[in-house]
């Protein structure tokens, strides 16, 4: 028999620090994925194609692996799938999280159902089934909840089918988008929280609860859920911080969660802290796998891949430091579930997405190259590609991309990555039906003020404030109109940082040669959707 060997579900970029640290612990990995042209694939020692929803064919193979490549270890992060690999590994006897457990943490009903036995604060909820749609459903959630509620999916991830609803209009197409996002078809209504919101990631060990990362989540765009970054360490006052932990670490002892990864995004509310979700895996979004190695100097995936393989993390428990059981009023009678620990940050690192307005790609360029030291990543989606169709995110995975800063200084990282989104653009095809939809502000009663303006909405008193052409090259920053200026837009951002100002500058250094441009229909498209209708509209004119 040669080396050991790691088996890891998913090849994608959100496995790639498992791949990589699966390496330098000398193991032989071998990886799968439904998808043989994934991103990760060519960095596996052997890649075998596999759909992960297959949890008897993992089986199988794990087991063939087990007897001819000395396979220890079965593991993942940021998939779905956290639910295959405990089934695999209970069957095979490798540490890992109860299948049972594994389930409670995959599927969102079963979830709050384990909240509710033990008194773990957490929405309201009713589960939906694709036969339980018709007219009379709504009346059916009134009873029991109140308007807003979160209509999405049982068992999926990067908030696909995920919404709120806000007024009656919204709620049959909300369901039925859930309910054809889960693989089960099955979807779950919950009461809306209000408060901030925190992605919490863990090691279980030992009956130990390792805190290791703790982030500030920015959620934007309603009616959906779009993470546009996340800041790690959060920055909050200690007894709001030692709550939100104990109350973590509550929900994933009612879970079962005993050997592993746990992963909690969690709101603090006018009722204390209340959970959105916990799963039993390492977190996706950039965050286990690169946002807090680089603000805490721990590999936290290779302390996972570690536990996985049936040893004692070490590293882990030489760096952690006792966070103190503090219960909230709504479970003070709950016990003490496990040990807890935390091992800080020791600086900040701050992570932002780019995003589009709908159109297809035609090229992206850098209009500033990067020479900012601070900023270490540069992560473009590999959907995003010349001649794709790109849309207003609905979900996580239509983001454009990705940026992550890292500094000593908090205010350095995060201005860092602002500025770095701020400076990547994408031209749109001209002539775009999609794109000229967008501009005209055609909204559906379904998505009321949905896919949101840059800048706000501009009022007809202020449309008709502009008058004339924009001049053929004539820069658009020494043409700004006069209540642009003023305080209520001067320091308004949109999505990708960039104010008024800078949206003029950076056109007139993408179109320094431009035609005559109606000057209100130039603004208007500013005020709609900053720079990219700048140069659309630009583009467009042009013939």
């Amino acid at each position: 028999m040669g080396r050991n060997s790691i088996l890891i579900l998913g090849a994608g970029l959100m496995q790639k620090p498992a791949i990589l640290s699966a390496k330098e612990m000398g193991l032989k990995v071998f990886v799968i994925d439904a998808d043989d042209k994934a991103v990760c694939v060519k960095k596996a020692d052997v890649f075998k194609q596999i759909d992960l929803k297959d949890k008897e064919k993992i089986l199988e193979y794990a087991t063939e692996l087990k007897a001819k490549e000395s396979l220890t270890a079965v593991f993942t992060a940021g998939t779905d799938f956290s639910a295959s690999v405990s089934y695999v590994c209970q069957k095979l006897g490798f540490a890992s999280h109860s299948y049972e457990a594994a389930l409670n943490a995959s599927i969102k009903t079963q979830m709050r159902e384990c909240f509710d036995k033990a008194n773990v604060p957490s929405p309201k909820f009713m589960k939906v089934e694709e036969s339980d749609i018709s007219p009379l459903l709504l009346n059916r959630v009134l009873e029991k909840l109140s308007l807003p509620v979160v209509v999405k999916p049982v068992d999926n991830m990067g908030a696909r089918g995920c919404r709120m609803v806000r007024t009656k209009f919204e709620f049959t197409p909300a369901i039925k988008a859930a309910v054809q996002a889960s693989r089960s078809g099955v979807a779950i209504v919950e009461e809306y929280m209000e408060g901030k919101e925190y992605s919490i990631d863990a090691l279980i060990y030992n009956n130990t609860m390792t805190i290791t990362g703790f982030a500030e989540r920015h959620i934007s765009y309603p009616p959906y859920f779009i993470e546009t970054g996340h800041t790690m360490p959060a920055i909050l006052e200690q007894d709001v911080h030692d709550q939100l932990i104990s109350v973590f670490a509550l929900g994933a002892k009612a879970l079962g969660l005993t050997c592993g990864a746990a992963k909690a995004d969690i709101k603090f509310t006018d009722k204390g802290p209340m959970i959105g979700e916990i799963a039993a895996r390492l977190s996706g979004g950039y965050m286990s796998g690169w946002t807090y190695p680089y603000a805490s100097d721990l590999n936290l995936t290779k302390q996972g891949i570690v536990i996985a393989s049936g040893l004692e993390p070490k590293e882990l428990f030489d760096k952690r430091v006792p966070v103190p059981y503090t219960p909230s009023e709504l479970c003070k009678d709950s016990p003490e579930p496990y040990k807890l620990f935390e091992i800080p940050c020791v600086r900040t690192s701050a992570e932002r997405a780019w995003i589009s307005i709908p159109g297809t790609v035609e090229y992206i360029e850098n209009i500033e190259d990067f020479t900012d030291k601070a900023v270490f990543d540069f992560l473009p989606r590999a959907t995003v590609n010349l001649g794709k169709d790109v849309d207003f995110p609905r979900n996580n995975v239509e983001k454009c991309g990705n940026v992550i800063s890292v500094s000593n200084d908090r205010n350095i990282a995060i201005k860092s990555a602002e500025n770095a989104v701020s400076n990547v653009f994408i031209t749109l095809s001209p002539h775009n039906p999609r794109t000229d939809q967008f501009l005209n502000n055609s909204f559906s009663i379904e998505e009321e003020k949905f896919p949101p303006f840059a800048f706000g909405e501009i009022s007809l008193k202020e449309l008709s404030m502009i008058n004339g052409m924009l001049e053929k090259d004539a820069p658009a920053a020494k043409n700004i109109p006069e209540f642009l200026n003023s305080a209520d837009y001067i320091n308004k951002v949109d999505w990708n940082y960039n104010t008024i100002t800078q949206t003029a500058q950076k056109f007139d250094v993408l179109r320094p040669k431009h035609p005559a441009i109606d000057a209100r229909k130039f603004w208007r498209a500013v005020m709609r959707g900053g720079l990219q209708a700048a140069v659309y509209v630009s583009d467009s004119t042009r013939g």
